[in-house]
């Protein structure tokens, strides 16, 4: 038998489950077994579909999908989790595989754009790319404007808007995502 380590005693570094617990915690990682690694992958599994659920909506009808038929159709495509990259990274991974299988998008942002009236009209053709709907819009001495625009594309508006203006101009976040609310009408 080798010294301890910790002490220097003769005998088994893991003579204690104390002194066994900061072995691991000093050398490296607990085994996780079979069971505990398949219980972590599911729920990681769902936390995804859940992301997915509250991100997307169906583009028809602008409802968010249940996170039930999310998980369904991540099985369809047979997606497997990756345990080493983030639920989120992931979530947006199945979002671009699923456009492939379902009607499923990104739900959009709602905007409010306040930019002085000199860079105005310059800034809102460059701004056009970007917007996927203008809901409204005022030109006074300032123009103002809400719009949807894709998630994805919020920080390259933030950035244009705050270059051109140089400081002058505002981006307000009016909701994360939009989307419709409550029981669908049936006729």
């Amino acid at each position: 038998m080798k010294p301890c380590s910790h002490c220097g005693s003769p005998g088994s570094e893991l003579a204690t489950p104390e002194l066994g617990g900061l072995l691991i915690l000093a050398k490296g990682e607990l085994q996780v077994s079979d069971k505990e690694r398949h219980t972590q992958l599911e729920q990681m599994f769902r936390d995804i579909a859940t992301i997915v659920a509250e991100k997307c909506v169906n583009p028809e009808t602008k409802r968010p999908y249940p996170v039930s038929l999310i998980e369904r159709a991540m099985k369809d495509i047979h997606y497997s989790v990756k345990a080493n990259k983030s639920t989120k990274q992931q979530a947006l991974e199945v979002i671009r595989q699923l456009k492939e299988s379902m009607q499923i998008q990104r739900a959009h942002m709602r905007l409010r754009l306040i930019l002085p009236a000199k860079d105005g009209k310059k800034l809102k053709e460059k701004l056009k790319s970007l917007i996927q709907v203008v809901e409204s819009e005022d030109f006074d001495e300032q123009l103002e404007m809400v719009c949807l625009i894709d998630p994805g594309c919020f920080r390259e508006m933030d950035e244009l808007v705050r270059c051109e203006t140089k400081g002058k101009g505002t981006l307000e976040v009016l909701s994360l995502k939009d989307v419709e609310e409550g029981d669908e009408k049936l006729e």
